[in-house]
């Protein structure tokens, strides 16, 4: 029996309907684990001690044994607490928060390389210097002038995708703030670009 507070009357502990819900929303959960790659389970924050299990459940095609070793994954899984599950949830989710941070990041990443090879890029290279001093002057301008001699002779993106990749790394040093920062001082130019 659950029990009940005599002074409030409420239950004590959650109902059992309640509890195979919560075991079924983490089955659900474990089952969606299974069906990724490795790759995919590397961006989740998973913990170590469940990677395995994840592992072994993948490995098996035997369809009762799957069933059993999904089941005791999801044990296992029970016994992390709420917030870590979340934080699975979450990364997982299309519209998690972790997600919406990692889209903005990107669009930051894109307006800054815009607003560098726009028609005002020296102003826009000069702030980006003054805001991360870190950065490597003669390496951004060398990226720069490969781009645009890439568009000039209408070859394939390969200095474009790497001016994205140093930028992203560089702002991903100084983390969030500093990229937004980063990002206010080129607000001005975003028109001038699209």
């Amino acid at each position: 029996m659950r029990g009940r507070d005599e002074d409030t009357g409420e239950f004590f502990s959650p109902s059992r309907s309640e509890q195979r819900r919560a075991a079924l929303d983490v089955l659900e959960l474990g089952e969606q684990l299974v069906a990724m790659t490795a790759t995919q389970l590397g961006r989740l924050p998973i913990p170590e001690e469940l990677l395995p299990h994840i592992r072994e459940t993948q490995r098996i095609t035997s369809f009762g044994a799957r069933k059993r070793q999904l089941a005791y994954l999801a044990k296992q899984m029970r016994k992390l607490d709420d917030e870590a599950l979340d934080a699975i949830r979450d990364a997982m989710s299309k519209d998690g928060e972790a997600a919406r941070r990692e889209t903005a990041a990107l669009h930051r990443v894109e307006a800054l390389r815009d607003a560098l090879l726009g028609d005002d890029g020296d102003a826009a290279l000069t702030a980006l210097l003054a805001a991360h001093p870190q950065a490597d002057r003669q390496q951004l301008r060398q990226l720069l002038r490969n781009v645009r001699e890439e568009r000039a002779r209408n070859k394939p993106p390969r200095a474009f995708r790497e001016l994205f990749r140093v930028l992203r790394e560089l702002l991903a040093q100084d983390g969030d703030a500093s990229g937004e920062e980063a990002d206010d001082a080129f607000d001005g130019d975003e028109g001038d670009h699209g």
